[in-house]
């Protein structure tokens, strides 16, 4: 207000100045000096005026300004805390609709692309397949046929001998246990390529478990990583075996109840009757006084136990058996007089509580996100499980779907690849990771056999998408889109998501050589298959296509 009476004060001096705005009664003087000497009085009349107008503002000022002051601040702040308040809801609006739009994104179905173009899956990108011109229809279908197909004809010949002869195995290693303080072997279980069918080369091995149960009244407890607290990431996937009482008593040994025999021995304390434990062998299947499980241990009755009933029914076979490789101590081979051999993994697991589950030594080389912590840990397997849903979506898929054609190609050119640079840090577990997100997304009419060479390119492109962002998460772990009415333990489902390529984001060196091993993998793609394709012939293309019994 008394800047508005100031400026109100100057423009009226203005209006009221008598040269500018002269009145109709007033004459002008005749003399310059008259006109200075009154100008000169109305200018000190004004100036004044004007420090009677500022001494007052001043005062006003002074009077004013705490209180003003104050409430300014007050008002400030308010706005403030208004205005922040107001943008914390705005931001919190939008987070929350941009997470309600990425949850409704994942769990839509994979839309068709336009144009009937289904090299690409959507939020790849759209940018091709580095380096990959696959062959036409025809040759690659000819491929399949000459290769692959031809490879594994005799699979299910295969399976029936080795099952055979691991059966007569396993009871020859009942029969040399101790039902009271031995562990009881059960009925082996057939797992991955070879009872899925999609086993890519030679030669074909067999993968078994053989579950088995610690004696009366003992009990194992798997404790999982997802039903405890936090864990490490490098902990992630597996779980511990606790050894105890099946009705929670105080752990204890029967051995000191029951009499042995000269040469038995307790699998829980190696102590045998007349015999006091030792520092060297207490706990043979635990890891020292911990009443855990040892994957190292157990490794090694195992393979003991297998010598043992080796020698008991070798006269009954024309051949050898033998361990394979020493860095996977379930690997054995059976040698042919003929020089021929047959290879099969036979590895000892612990099945968790009544699900398909199963709990295995990371010694078998079963694909995972890191290496074990120490020898109590062991890997959870869900082999099992992806049997059962390959099956399962088998039946729903056209005849003749190329779901397994297209593993099997990617696992032949990996194997292949790995023949002239080596192991690098992509494996075939990876592959069938990959294909079963894809038939989780992907509807049953895309899998069609005329679609292999399309499907092929997009499983290709999912796991070039996967290594650039090192992101392959696990297909059971923490996802809730797997059906139901595959009994997946809830804990499992509601976990967090398992990445598969996290060794990669610590490895950075070996992520770039699986990088160059994938690219160039991917440029020698064609003319391998050109190359194991021979030749086309000209009614190839009228042949009835054919099918893939899982």
């Amino acid at each position: 207000m008394a800047l508005f009476r100031v400026c109100l004060v100057v423009l009226t001096a203005i209006v009221n100045h008598p040269l500018l705005f002269p009145r109709e009664n007033t004459t002008i003087p005749e003399s310059e000096e008259e006109i200075i000497l009154k100008m000169q009085a109305h200018q000190e009349k004004l100036q004044l005026e004007q420090l009677r107008l500022e001494e007052e503002v001043a005062r006003l000022a002074a009077e004013k300004g705490p209180l003003e002051q104050v409430a300014d601040e007050g008002w400030q702040q308010h706005e403030a805390h208004t205005a922040w308040d107001l943008w914390s809801t705005l931001c919190m609006i939008l987070f929350l609709m941009i997470e309600v739009w990425r949850q409704d994104h994942q769990d839509e179905p994979l839309p068709e692309c336009p144009g009937g173009d289904e090299d690409e899956l959507p939020g790849l990108g759209g940018a091709p397949l580095r380096g990959l011109t696959l062959p036409s229809k025809a040759v690659l279908s000819h491929f399949y046929d000459q290769c692959i197909r031809a490879a594994t004809a005799d699979a299910a010949r295969t399976r029936e001998f080795v099952e055979g002869f691991v059966d007569d195995l396993l009871e020859a290693l009942r029969s040399l246990c101790n039902q009271d303080v031995d562990m009881e072997v059960e009925d082996f279980i057939g797992v991955d390529s070879m009872y899925e069918n999609w086993q890519a080369d030679r030669p074909l091995q067999c993968r078994l478990f053989v579950p088995f149960t610690p004696p009366e009244p003992y009990r194992f407890h798997p404790e999982l990583w997802c039903r405890s607290r936090p864990v490490p990431l490098d902990r992630q996937g597996y779980g511990q075996i606790k050894v105890g009482r099946a009705g929670g008593d105080e752990p204890g040994c029967i051995c000191g109840k029951t009499k042995l025999g000269e040469d038995m021995l307790c699998l829980l304390h190696a102590r045998s009757t007349g015999a006091q434990p030792s520092f060297e062998t207490e706990g043979l299947l635990c890891a020292g006084e911990a009443p855990y499980l040892d994957t190292m241990q157990v490794m090694k009755w195992f393979q003991t136990a297998l010598t043992r009933a080796w020698h008991r029914i070798a006269h009954k076979y024309e051949f050898d058996l033998a361990f394979s490789e020493l860095g996977s101590p379930g690997s054995l081979k059976i040698r042919f007089r003929s020089g021929k051999c047959m290879p099969f993994s036979l590895m000892p697991v612990i099945q968790c509580e009544d699900s398909d589950l199963y709990l295995i030594s990371p010694l078998s080389r079963e694909p995972s996100g890191g290496g074990p912590a120490s020898s109590t840990d062991w890997l959870l397997s869900f082999a099992v499980y992806e049997r059962h849903f390959l099956r399962m979506t088998s039946k729903a898929l056209p005849e003749g779907s190329c779901h397994l054609s297209c593993l099997q190609i990617a696992s032949f050119l990996l194997s292949k690849q790995r023949l002239l640079t080596g192991p690098s840090g992509l494996g075939r577990y990876h592959l069938k990771t990959a294909l079963l997100h894809l038939l989780l997304l992907r509807r049953a009419a895309d899998w069609r056999a005329e679609q292999l060479d399309t499907r092929l390119h997009e499983l290709l492109h999912f796991l070039e998408k996967s290594l650039l962002e090192k992101k392959l998460h696990h297909f059971f772990v923490g996802n809730r889109k797997v059906p139901e009415a595959m009994g997946l333990p809830e804990a499992v489902r509601r976990a967090e998501p398992l990445n598969l390529f996290r060794p990669f984001v610590l490895q950075r060196g070996l992520h770039q050589r699986t990088l160059d091993s994938f690219y160039e993998m991917l440029k020698n793609a064609p003319a391998l298959i050109r190359e194991y394709s021979l030749h086309v012939p000209s009614d190839h293309a009228s042949l009835p296509p054919k099918t893939v019994v899982l």
